[in-house]
Protein backbone atom coordinates (compact mmCIF):
# COMPACT_ATOMS: atom_id res chain seq x y z
CA UNK A 1 0.00 0.00 0.00
CA UNK A 2 1.37 3.64 -1.13
CA UNK A 3 1.08 5.16 2.34
CA UNK A 4 1.53 8.11 1.06
CA UNK A 5 -1.65 8.36 -0.78
CA UNK A 6 -3.92 5.79 1.33
CA UNK A 7 -5.05 6.65 4.94
CA UNK A 8 -5.06 3.52 6.62
CA UNK A 9 -8.96 4.35 7.75
CA UNK A 10 -11.76 4.56 5.06
CA UNK A 11 -15.04 6.69 5.60
CA UNK A 12 -18.32 4.97 3.89
CA UNK A 13 -20.38 7.72 4.15
CA UNK A 14 -20.92 11.43 4.77
CA UNK A 15 -23.14 10.86 7.61
CA UNK A 16 -20.90 8.36 9.16
CA UNK A 17 -19.26 9.06 12.90
CA UNK A 18 -16.75 5.97 12.68
CA UNK A 19 -13.80 5.17 10.04
CA UNK A 20 -13.12 1.56 9.42
CA UNK A 21 -9.74 0.71 9.42
CA UNK A 22 -7.94 -1.38 6.52
CA UNK A 23 -5.14 -2.03 8.03
CA UNK A 24 -3.67 -2.29 11.77
CA UNK A 25 -3.82 1.01 13.26
CA UNK A 26 -0.96 1.38 16.37
CA UNK A 27 -2.40 3.56 19.55
CA UNK A 28 -1.57 7.04 19.19
CA UNK A 29 -0.78 6.78 15.32
CA UNK A 30 -2.58 9.79 13.27
CA UNK A 31 -5.24 9.13 10.45
CA UNK A 32 -6.66 11.58 8.56
CA UNK A 33 -10.45 11.88 8.51
CA UNK A 34 -11.94 12.82 5.44
CA UNK A 35 -15.46 13.56 4.25
CA UNK A 36 -16.05 10.65 2.08
CA UNK A 37 -15.15 7.39 1.39
CA UNK A 38 -12.54 6.68 -1.10
CA UNK A 39 -8.44 6.63 -1.65
CA UNK A 40 -6.48 9.35 0.77
CA UNK A 41 -10.16 10.89 1.49
CA UNK A 42 -9.63 14.10 0.64
CA UNK A 43 -8.77 15.67 3.56
CA UNK A 44 -6.03 16.77 5.56
CA UNK A 45 -7.24 16.95 9.13
CA UNK A 46 -6.05 14.28 11.25
CA UNK A 47 -7.10 12.31 14.61
CA UNK A 48 -4.79 10.16 17.14
CA UNK A 49 -6.11 6.95 17.65
CA UNK A 50 -6.62 6.75 21.16
CA UNK A 51 -6.19 2.55 21.13
CA UNK A 52 -5.04 0.38 19.13
CA UNK A 53 -7.79 -0.47 15.95
CA UNK A 54 -7.10 -3.71 14.47
CA UNK A 55 -8.54 -4.56 10.79
CA UNK A 56 -11.74 -3.98 10.32
CA UNK A 57 -12.59 -2.29 13.42
CA UNK A 58 -14.46 1.12 14.24
CA UNK A 59 -12.52 4.12 15.55
CA UNK A 60 -14.94 7.16 16.46
CA UNK A 61 -15.02 10.41 14.36
CA UNK A 62 -16.95 12.88 16.47
CA UNK A 63 -17.66 12.55 20.35
CA UNK A 64 -20.36 10.30 21.10
CA UNK A 65 -22.82 10.83 24.13
CA UNK A 66 -24.34 7.84 25.72
CA UNK A 67 -27.25 6.70 23.75
CA UNK A 68 -26.47 8.00 20.68
CA UNK A 69 -26.69 6.19 17.29
CA UNK A 70 -23.51 4.63 15.34
CA UNK A 71 -23.52 5.08 11.98
CA UNK A 72 -21.54 3.00 9.45
CA UNK A 73 -22.87 3.00 5.35
CA UNK A 74 -25.22 5.88 6.54
CA UNK A 75 -27.17 3.93 8.70
CA UNK A 76 -27.67 3.01 12.26
CA UNK A 77 -25.74 -0.32 13.76
CA UNK A 78 -26.23 0.26 17.02
CA UNK A 79 -26.19 2.67 20.18
CA UNK A 80 -23.46 3.85 22.50
CA UNK A 81 -23.68 2.38 25.74
CA UNK A 82 -21.03 5.03 27.83
CA UNK A 83 -19.21 7.95 26.21
CA UNK A 84 -17.28 7.35 23.17
CA UNK A 85 -14.27 10.37 22.48
CA UNK A 86 -12.81 11.00 19.39
CA UNK A 87 -9.77 8.34 18.07
CA UNK A 88 -11.71 5.86 20.53
CA UNK A 89 -12.12 2.05 19.46
CA UNK A 90 -16.13 1.41 18.59
CA UNK A 91 -16.92 -1.88 19.51
CA UNK A 92 -19.11 -4.33 21.87
CA UNK A 93 -17.63 -2.80 25.21
CA UNK A 94 -19.04 0.55 23.93
CA UNK A 95 -21.99 -0.19 21.93
CA UNK A 96 -25.16 -1.97 21.69
CA UNK A 97 -27.59 -2.71 19.31
CA UNK A 98 -30.53 -0.91 20.74
CA UNK A 99 -34.15 -1.23 18.93
CA UNK A 100 -34.26 0.29 15.65
CA UNK A 101 -37.50 2.31 14.26
CA UNK A 102 -37.26 1.29 10.63
CA UNK A 103 -39.30 2.83 7.53
CA UNK A 104 -40.31 0.47 5.46
CA UNK A 105 -41.70 2.16 2.51
CA UNK A 106 -42.69 -0.67 0.39
CA UNK A 107 -41.83 -0.48 -3.04
CA UNK A 108 -41.31 3.26 -2.68
CA UNK A 109 -37.81 3.07 -4.50
CA UNK A 110 -37.48 0.58 -7.12
CA UNK A 111 -34.40 1.19 -9.43
CA UNK A 112 -35.42 0.86 -13.37
CA UNK A 113 -34.42 -2.64 -14.94
CA UNK A 114 -30.45 -2.46 -15.72
CA UNK A 115 -29.56 -1.75 -19.21
CA UNK A 116 -29.68 -5.21 -20.81
CA UNK A 117 -26.67 -7.64 -22.15
CA UNK A 118 -27.41 -10.26 -24.09
CA UNK A 119 -24.58 -12.73 -26.03
CA UNK A 120 -22.96 -13.81 -23.56
CA UNK A 121 -22.93 -17.78 -23.45
CA UNK A 122 -20.75 -20.25 -21.15
CA UNK A 123 -20.54 -24.22 -21.81
CA UNK A 124 -22.77 -26.17 -19.93
CA UNK A 125 -25.07 -29.20 -19.22
CA UNK A 126 -28.54 -28.90 -21.31
CA UNK A 127 -30.70 -31.28 -19.73
CA UNK A 128 -33.68 -33.10 -20.99
CA UNK A 129 -35.97 -31.23 -19.30
CA UNK A 130 -34.87 -27.63 -20.41
CA UNK A 131 -32.92 -26.74 -17.13
CA UNK A 132 -29.37 -26.40 -17.26
CA UNK A 133 -26.67 -27.93 -15.01
CA UNK A 134 -22.92 -26.64 -14.51
CA UNK A 135 -21.46 -29.93 -13.01
CA UNK A 136 -22.59 -33.55 -14.00
CA UNK A 137 -22.76 -36.05 -10.94
CA UNK A 138 -24.25 -38.68 -9.94
CA UNK A 139 -26.16 -38.62 -6.46
CA UNK A 140 -27.95 -40.84 -3.50
CA UNK A 141 -29.98 -39.00 -1.52
CA UNK A 142 -30.63 -40.54 1.65
CA UNK A 143 -34.00 -40.26 3.32
CA UNK A 144 -32.90 -40.64 7.05
CA UNK A 145 -30.00 -40.61 8.90
CA UNK A 146 -30.37 -44.35 9.54
CA UNK A 147 -29.43 -45.22 5.67
CA UNK A 148 -26.51 -42.47 5.50
CA UNK A 149 -23.90 -45.15 6.25
CA UNK A 150 -25.45 -47.61 3.64
CA UNK A 151 -25.23 -44.11 1.41
CA UNK A 152 -21.27 -43.19 1.60
CA UNK A 153 -20.68 -46.99 1.42
CA UNK A 154 -22.14 -47.12 -1.87
CA UNK A 155 -20.24 -43.17 -3.10
CA UNK A 156 -16.80 -45.15 -1.91
CA UNK A 157 -17.00 -47.89 -4.41
CA UNK A 158 -16.90 -45.08 -7.18
CA UNK A 159 -13.18 -44.48 -6.84
CA UNK A 160 -11.14 -42.66 -9.50
CA UNK A 161 -10.24 -45.89 -11.10
CA UNK A 162 -14.22 -46.95 -11.83
CA UNK A 163 -15.02 -43.76 -13.12
CA UNK A 164 -12.12 -43.13 -15.39
CA UNK A 165 -13.79 -44.41 -18.65
CA UNK A 166 -16.75 -41.70 -17.73
CA UNK A 167 -14.65 -38.53 -18.13
CA UNK A 168 -18.21 -36.37 -18.10
CA UNK A 169 -18.65 -37.48 -14.80
CA UNK A 170 -17.77 -35.58 -11.78
CA UNK A 171 -18.43 -37.91 -9.28
CA UNK A 172 -20.97 -40.00 -6.93
CA UNK A 173 -22.09 -37.68 -3.77
CA UNK A 174 -23.97 -39.19 -1.09
CA UNK A 175 -26.28 -36.45 0.18
CA UNK A 176 -26.85 -37.72 4.11
CA UNK A 177 -27.96 -36.06 7.31
CA UNK A 178 -29.12 -35.79 10.67
CA UNK A 179 -32.72 -36.26 10.50
CA UNK A 180 -35.85 -37.90 8.21
CA UNK A 181 -37.98 -39.07 10.95
CA UNK A 182 -39.18 -38.31 14.17
CA UNK A 183 -41.50 -35.44 12.50
CA UNK A 184 -45.12 -35.04 12.57
CA UNK A 185 -45.99 -36.97 8.72
CA UNK A 186 -46.77 -34.27 6.38
CA UNK A 187 -45.75 -31.65 8.79
CA UNK A 188 -44.14 -28.30 7.75
CA UNK A 189 -40.67 -30.35 9.03
CA UNK A 190 -41.56 -33.54 6.70
CA UNK A 191 -42.46 -30.97 3.66
CA UNK A 192 -39.48 -28.70 4.41
CA UNK A 193 -37.05 -31.55 3.95
CA UNK A 194 -38.88 -33.36 0.89
CA UNK A 195 -38.72 -30.13 -0.65
CA UNK A 196 -35.07 -30.21 -0.10
CA UNK A 197 -34.51 -33.89 -0.67
CA UNK A 198 -36.21 -33.30 -4.16
CA UNK A 199 -34.45 -30.05 -4.75
CA UNK A 200 -31.34 -31.88 -5.10
CA UNK A 201 -32.48 -35.15 -6.64
CA UNK A 202 -33.83 -33.12 -9.69
CA UNK A 203 -31.00 -30.38 -9.43
CA UNK A 204 -29.65 -29.83 -12.82
CA UNK A 205 -26.06 -30.39 -11.93
CA UNK A 206 -27.62 -34.32 -11.04
CA UNK A 207 -27.66 -36.73 -13.80
CA UNK A 208 -28.71 -39.18 -12.44
CA UNK A 209 -29.98 -40.58 -8.35
CA UNK A 210 -31.19 -42.64 -6.46
CA UNK A 211 -33.24 -42.56 -3.16
CA UNK A 212 -31.97 -44.80 -0.21
CA UNK A 213 -34.08 -45.32 2.86
CA UNK A 214 -34.00 -47.56 5.93
CA UNK A 215 -37.61 -48.41 5.10
CA UNK A 216 -39.78 -47.63 8.32
CA UNK A 217 -39.20 -43.73 8.63
CA UNK A 218 -41.30 -41.08 8.70
CA UNK A 219 -39.76 -39.09 5.83
CA UNK A 220 -40.60 -41.86 3.26
CA UNK A 221 -38.83 -42.06 -0.47
CA UNK A 222 -42.28 -42.70 -0.98
CA UNK A 223 -43.60 -39.51 0.09
CA UNK A 224 -41.06 -37.87 -2.42
CA UNK A 225 -41.70 -39.83 -5.73
CA UNK A 226 -45.54 -39.39 -4.85
CA UNK A 227 -45.89 -35.30 -3.81
CA UNK A 228 -42.67 -33.95 -5.83
CA UNK A 229 -42.63 -35.77 -9.12
CA UNK A 230 -39.01 -37.66 -9.28
CA UNK A 231 -38.55 -39.07 -12.43
CA UNK A 232 -35.70 -41.69 -12.84
CA UNK A 233 -33.50 -42.46 -15.94
CA UNK A 234 -35.41 -45.80 -17.71
CA UNK A 235 -33.03 -47.99 -17.89
CA UNK A 236 -33.18 -51.62 -17.75
CA UNK A 237 -31.19 -53.93 -14.69
CA UNK A 238 -29.31 -56.73 -15.62
CA UNK A 239 -32.22 -58.93 -14.13
CA UNK A 240 -34.46 -57.64 -16.52
CA UNK A 241 -36.71 -56.02 -13.78
CA UNK A 242 -37.56 -52.56 -13.71
CA UNK A 243 -34.53 -50.15 -12.23
CA UNK A 244 -35.45 -48.78 -8.56
CA UNK A 245 -36.11 -45.38 -7.74
CA UNK A 246 -36.56 -45.24 -4.28
CA UNK A 247 -34.22 -48.69 -2.34
CA UNK A 248 -34.91 -49.11 1.48
CA UNK A 249 -32.70 -51.49 3.36
CA UNK A 250 -35.02 -53.34 5.56
CA UNK A 251 -36.59 -54.50 2.59
CA UNK A 252 -33.20 -55.45 0.71
CA UNK A 253 -32.70 -57.59 3.68
CA UNK A 254 -29.86 -55.72 4.99
CA UNK A 255 -27.64 -53.30 4.58
CA UNK A 256 -24.49 -54.69 2.94
CA UNK A 257 -27.13 -56.32 -0.05
CA UNK A 258 -28.66 -52.94 0.13
CA UNK A 259 -24.90 -51.70 -0.96
CA UNK A 260 -24.40 -54.20 -3.54
CA UNK A 261 -27.36 -53.67 -5.29
CA UNK A 262 -27.30 -50.04 -5.01
CA UNK A 263 -23.76 -50.37 -6.78
CA UNK A 264 -24.82 -52.19 -9.35
CA UNK A 265 -28.04 -49.91 -10.13
CA UNK A 266 -25.56 -46.64 -10.20
CA UNK A 267 -23.46 -48.09 -12.52
CA UNK A 268 -26.01 -49.25 -15.07
CA UNK A 269 -26.77 -45.27 -15.24
CA UNK A 270 -22.92 -44.70 -15.47
CA UNK A 271 -22.63 -44.53 -19.61
CA UNK A 272 -26.66 -42.51 -19.82
CA UNK A 273 -25.20 -39.86 -17.49
CA UNK A 274 -21.70 -39.61 -19.25
CA UNK A 275 -23.22 -39.13 -22.77
CA UNK A 276 -24.13 -36.25 -21.55
CA UNK A 277 -21.82 -33.01 -22.95
CA UNK A 278 -21.34 -29.55 -22.43
CA UNK A 279 -22.75 -26.97 -24.93
CA UNK A 280 -23.05 -23.17 -25.15
CA UNK A 281 -25.41 -21.89 -22.64
CA UNK A 282 -27.03 -17.86 -22.25
CA UNK A 283 -25.62 -16.63 -18.88
CA UNK A 284 -29.57 -15.66 -18.50
CA UNK A 285 -29.73 -19.27 -17.53
CA UNK A 286 -27.31 -19.11 -14.75
CA UNK A 287 -28.76 -19.04 -10.80
CA UNK A 288 -26.23 -17.44 -8.15
CA UNK A 289 -26.44 -18.28 -4.59
CA UNK A 290 -24.46 -15.87 -2.41
CA UNK A 291 -23.55 -16.58 1.58
CA UNK A 292 -21.32 -14.41 3.80
CA UNK A 293 -19.69 -16.87 6.22
CA UNK A 294 -16.61 -16.05 9.24
CA UNK A 295 -17.38 -12.29 8.31
CA UNK A 296 -15.62 -9.54 9.56
CA UNK A 297 -15.88 -5.36 9.49
CA UNK A 298 -14.39 -5.96 5.71
CA UNK A 299 -16.44 -7.96 4.85
CA UNK A 300 -19.34 -5.02 3.81
CA UNK A 301 -16.67 -2.84 2.45
CA UNK A 302 -15.20 -5.16 0.30
CA UNK A 303 -16.12 -8.81 -0.80
CA UNK A 304 -19.92 -8.63 -0.48
CA UNK A 305 -20.18 -4.91 -2.46
CA UNK A 306 -18.07 -6.56 -5.44
CA UNK A 307 -20.42 -9.12 -5.22
CA UNK A 308 -23.19 -7.11 -5.78
CA UNK A 309 -21.32 -5.36 -8.26
CA UNK A 310 -21.59 -9.21 -10.04
CA UNK A 311 -24.79 -9.71 -9.21
CA UNK A 312 -26.45 -6.49 -10.93
CA UNK A 313 -24.55 -7.77 -14.33
CA UNK A 314 -25.81 -11.58 -13.67
CA UNK A 315 -29.55 -9.65 -13.52
CA UNK A 316 -28.49 -7.41 -16.73
CA UNK A 317 -27.85 -10.61 -18.80
CA UNK A 318 -31.09 -12.15 -17.64
CA UNK A 319 -29.85 -14.42 -14.68
CA UNK A 320 -30.51 -14.94 -11.18
CA UNK A 321 -29.18 -14.14 -7.73
CA UNK A 322 -30.08 -15.09 -4.75
CA UNK A 323 -29.57 -13.49 -1.25
CA UNK A 324 -30.26 -15.84 1.76
CA UNK A 325 -29.51 -15.43 5.64
CA UNK A 326 -32.93 -13.62 6.86
CA UNK A 327 -31.51 -13.70 10.42
CA UNK A 328 -28.44 -11.77 8.79
CA UNK A 329 -31.07 -9.12 6.84
CA UNK A 330 -32.88 -8.36 10.02
CA UNK A 331 -31.72 -4.51 10.71
CA UNK A 332 -31.17 -3.88 7.17
CA UNK A 333 -34.46 -4.93 5.74
CA UNK A 334 -35.92 -1.57 5.13
CA UNK A 335 -33.10 -1.06 1.87
CA UNK A 336 -34.93 -4.03 0.41
CA UNK A 337 -38.58 -3.55 1.14
CA UNK A 338 -38.29 -0.04 -0.60
CA UNK A 339 -36.50 -1.89 -3.99
CA UNK A 340 -39.55 -4.57 -3.97
CA UNK A 341 -41.41 -4.39 -7.14
CA UNK A 342 -44.65 -4.44 -5.14
CA UNK A 343 -45.44 -4.19 -1.23
CA UNK A 344 -47.14 -7.68 -1.41
CA UNK A 345 -42.93 -8.87 -2.19
CA UNK A 346 -42.13 -6.28 0.64
CA UNK A 347 -44.00 -7.67 2.94
CA UNK A 348 -43.45 -11.26 2.26
CA UNK A 349 -40.09 -9.85 3.63
CA UNK A 350 -41.02 -8.23 6.80
CA UNK A 351 -43.48 -11.61 7.40
CA UNK A 352 -40.25 -13.47 7.37
CA UNK A 353 -38.31 -10.96 9.90
CA UNK A 354 -41.54 -11.07 12.08
CA UNK A 355 -41.20 -15.11 11.81
CA UNK A 356 -37.69 -15.11 12.78
CA UNK A 357 -38.24 -13.42 15.93
CA UNK A 358 -41.29 -15.27 17.12
CA UNK A 359 -39.40 -18.45 16.39
CA UNK A 360 -36.13 -17.44 18.17
CA UNK A 361 -38.25 -16.33 21.09
CA UNK A 362 -39.74 -19.83 21.38
CA UNK A 363 -36.45 -21.34 22.40
CA UNK A 364 -35.34 -18.34 24.97
CA UNK A 365 -33.25 -16.72 22.21
CA UNK A 366 -33.50 -13.38 20.14
CA UNK A 367 -32.27 -12.88 16.58
CA UNK A 368 -30.06 -10.59 17.23
CA UNK A 369 -27.91 -12.92 19.20
CA UNK A 370 -25.16 -12.28 16.37
CA UNK A 371 -22.52 -11.15 15.56
CA UNK A 372 -20.57 -14.57 16.11
CA UNK A 373 -17.01 -14.85 18.22
CA UNK A 374 -15.50 -14.52 14.99
CA UNK A 375 -17.41 -11.74 13.78
CA UNK A 376 -16.53 -10.08 16.65
CA UNK A 377 -12.81 -10.34 16.39
CA UNK A 378 -13.04 -9.69 13.29
CA UNK A 379 -15.11 -5.95 13.59
CA UNK A 380 -18.44 -6.72 13.39
CA UNK A 381 -20.30 -5.13 16.59
CA UNK A 382 -24.12 -5.96 15.98
CA UNK A 383 -26.40 -7.83 13.75
CA UNK A 384 -27.31 -4.36 12.20
CA UNK A 385 -24.08 -4.09 11.18
CA UNK A 386 -23.28 -7.15 10.12
CA UNK A 387 -26.80 -7.08 8.10
CA UNK A 388 -26.12 -3.83 6.18
CA UNK A 389 -22.45 -5.44 4.78
CA UNK A 390 -24.73 -8.92 3.71
CA UNK A 391 -27.60 -7.33 2.52
CA UNK A 392 -24.81 -5.85 0.06
CA UNK A 393 -23.95 -8.93 -1.84
CA UNK A 394 -27.99 -8.54 -3.34
CA UNK A 395 -26.39 -5.43 -5.47
CA UNK A 396 -28.82 -3.01 -6.31
CA UNK A 397 -31.57 -4.25 -8.64
CA UNK A 398 -35.08 -4.62 -7.60
CA UNK A 399 -36.12 -7.41 -5.20
CA UNK A 400 -38.37 -9.78 -7.53
CA UNK A 401 -39.47 -12.33 -5.62
CA UNK A 402 -39.43 -13.61 -1.50
CA UNK A 403 -39.28 -17.46 -1.44
CA UNK A 404 -39.84 -20.65 1.50
CA UNK A 405 -36.80 -22.32 2.26
CA UNK A 406 -35.70 -24.70 -0.58
CA UNK A 407 -38.32 -23.81 -2.99
CA UNK A 408 -37.81 -23.61 -6.82
CA UNK A 409 -36.50 -20.30 -7.76
CA UNK A 410 -38.06 -19.75 -10.87
CA UNK A 411 -38.74 -15.71 -11.49
CA UNK A 412 -35.10 -13.84 -13.29
CA UNK A 413 -33.12 -10.84 -11.62
CA UNK A 414 -32.67 -10.30 -7.77
CA UNK A 415 -34.47 -12.28 -4.82
CA UNK A 416 -34.69 -13.45 -1.05
CA UNK A 417 -35.09 -16.74 -0.03
CA UNK A 418 -35.82 -17.51 4.23
CA UNK A 419 -32.40 -19.58 5.04
CA UNK A 420 -31.22 -19.30 8.61
CA UNK A 421 -27.58 -18.35 8.59
CA UNK A 422 -25.89 -21.11 9.23
CA UNK A 423 -24.00 -21.27 6.32
CA UNK A 424 -24.39 -25.29 5.57
CA UNK A 425 -28.44 -24.82 6.11
CA UNK A 426 -28.32 -21.55 4.23
CA UNK A 427 -26.58 -22.70 1.10
CA UNK A 428 -28.43 -26.29 1.22
CA UNK A 429 -31.78 -24.33 0.90
CA UNK A 430 -30.64 -22.22 -1.87
CA UNK A 431 -29.12 -25.59 -3.96
CA UNK A 432 -32.54 -27.17 -3.49
CA UNK A 433 -34.64 -24.07 -5.66
CA UNK A 434 -32.13 -24.29 -8.20
CA UNK A 435 -28.66 -22.10 -7.20
CA UNK A 436 -25.96 -23.65 -9.76
CA UNK A 437 -23.40 -21.63 -9.27
CA UNK A 438 -22.02 -20.50 -5.53
CA UNK A 439 -20.19 -17.54 -4.10
CA UNK A 440 -19.25 -17.61 -0.45
CA UNK A 441 -17.28 -14.55 0.61
CA UNK A 442 -15.32 -14.45 4.02
CA UNK A 443 -13.42 -12.50 6.31
CA UNK A 444 -12.43 -14.49 8.69
CA UNK A 445 -11.83 -17.54 6.68
CA UNK A 446 -13.64 -20.63 5.45
CA UNK A 447 -12.55 -23.89 3.63
CA UNK A 448 -16.51 -24.50 2.37
CA UNK A 449 -17.94 -26.68 -0.12
CA UNK A 450 -20.76 -28.18 -2.03
CA UNK A 451 -21.15 -30.84 -4.29
CA UNK A 452 -22.93 -30.93 -6.62
CA UNK A 453 -22.47 -26.54 -7.22
CA UNK A 454 -19.29 -25.41 -7.08
CA UNK A 455 -18.07 -22.48 -4.56
CA UNK A 456 -16.10 -19.85 -5.12
CA UNK A 457 -14.86 -18.30 -2.09
CA UNK A 458 -14.07 -14.19 -2.09
CA UNK A 459 -11.68 -12.88 0.79
CA UNK A 460 -12.52 -9.49 2.00
CA UNK A 461 -9.03 -8.66 3.06
CA UNK A 462 -5.21 -9.56 2.09
CA UNK A 463 -3.91 -10.98 4.88
CA UNK A 464 -6.70 -13.62 5.37
CA UNK A 465 -6.20 -14.35 1.37
CA UNK A 466 -2.51 -14.94 1.38
CA UNK A 467 -2.79 -17.45 4.72
CA UNK A 468 -5.46 -19.44 3.28
CA UNK A 469 -4.24 -18.94 -0.48
CA UNK A 470 -5.71 -23.09 -1.38
CA UNK A 471 -8.90 -22.34 0.35
CA UNK A 472 -9.69 -18.75 -1.41
CA UNK A 473 -10.50 -18.12 -5.10
CA UNK A 474 -10.86 -13.92 -5.25
CA UNK A 475 -9.21 -11.65 -3.46
CA UNK A 476 -11.60 -8.63 -2.87
CA UNK A 477 -8.88 -7.06 -0.27
CA UNK A 478 -7.63 -5.26 -2.61
CA UNK A 479 -10.17 -3.03 -2.51
CA UNK A 480 -8.45 -1.77 0.70
CA UNK A 481 -5.04 -1.12 -1.25
CA UNK A 482 -6.64 0.66 -4.19
CA UNK A 483 -8.43 -1.22 -6.81
CA UNK A 484 -12.23 0.08 -7.41
CA UNK A 485 -15.71 -2.53 -6.18
CA UNK A 486 -16.39 -2.26 -9.48
CA UNK A 487 -13.02 -3.90 -10.86
CA UNK A 488 -13.16 -6.47 -8.41
CA UNK A 489 -16.72 -6.72 -9.45
CA UNK A 490 -16.24 -7.79 -12.85
CA UNK A 491 -13.46 -9.64 -11.93
CA UNK A 492 -15.94 -11.50 -9.75
CA UNK A 493 -18.43 -11.95 -12.71
CA UNK A 494 -15.52 -13.45 -14.79
CA UNK A 495 -15.03 -16.13 -12.31
CA UNK A 496 -18.52 -16.88 -11.77
CA UNK A 497 -19.00 -17.51 -16.15
CA UNK A 498 -15.55 -19.46 -15.88
CA UNK A 499 -16.88 -21.60 -13.21
CA UNK A 500 -20.51 -22.26 -14.65
CA UNK A 501 -18.11 -23.50 -17.82
CA UNK A 502 -16.13 -26.11 -16.12
CA UNK A 503 -13.11 -24.32 -14.37
CA UNK A 504 -12.38 -25.97 -11.16
CA UNK A 505 -12.94 -23.94 -7.88
CA UNK A 506 -10.39 -24.25 -4.96
CA UNK A 507 -12.79 -26.72 -2.67
CA UNK A 508 -13.52 -28.37 -5.61
CA UNK A 509 -9.92 -29.25 -6.06
CA UNK A 510 -9.64 -30.72 -2.58
CA UNK A 511 -12.47 -32.58 -2.81
CA UNK A 512 -14.67 -30.36 -0.01
CA UNK A 513 -18.74 -30.64 -0.31
CA UNK A 514 -19.85 -34.01 0.57
CA UNK A 515 -20.52 -33.27 4.59
CA UNK A 516 -21.69 -29.83 3.76
CA UNK A 517 -25.40 -30.94 2.51
CA UNK A 518 -27.70 -29.98 6.05
CA UNK A 519 -31.10 -29.64 5.62
CA UNK A 520 -32.70 -27.23 8.14
CA UNK A 521 -35.10 -28.75 10.52
CA UNK A 522 -37.31 -26.00 11.94
CA UNK A 523 -39.87 -28.40 14.41
CA UNK A 524 -39.67 -30.46 17.25
CA UNK A 525 -37.63 -33.77 17.69
CA UNK A 526 -40.41 -36.16 18.73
Amino acid sequence: MNETRYSPCLRLHADDNILVARVEVPEGAKVPVGDQAGPGNGSTAELAATDRIGLGHKMATVSIEVGEPIRKFGQVIGFATRAIQPGEWVHTHNVEAGALELDYAHATDVPEPPQPISGRTFPGYRRSNGRIGTRNYLGIVSTVNCSATASKYVARAFDEDLLADFTNIDGVVPLVHQGGCAMQYGGEDHQQLARTLAGFAKHPNIGGYLVLGLGCETGQGSFLTENHGLVQLQLPSTAGEPMPLVMNIQDEGGLRKTVDRAVGVLKEMLPEVNAVERTEIPVAELILGTECGGSDGNSGVTANPAVGIASDLLVAHGATSILGETPEIYGGEHLLTRRAISREVGEKLVGLIDWWKDYAGKFGAKIDNNPSVGNKLGGLTTIYEKSLGAIAKGGTTALKEVYRYADPVTARGFVVMDTPGYDPASITGMVAGGANVLIFTTGRGSCFGCKPVPTIKIASNTPMYERMIDDMDVNAGRILEGASVEEIGREIFEEIIAVAGGKQTKSEAQGIGEEEFCPWPIGPVL
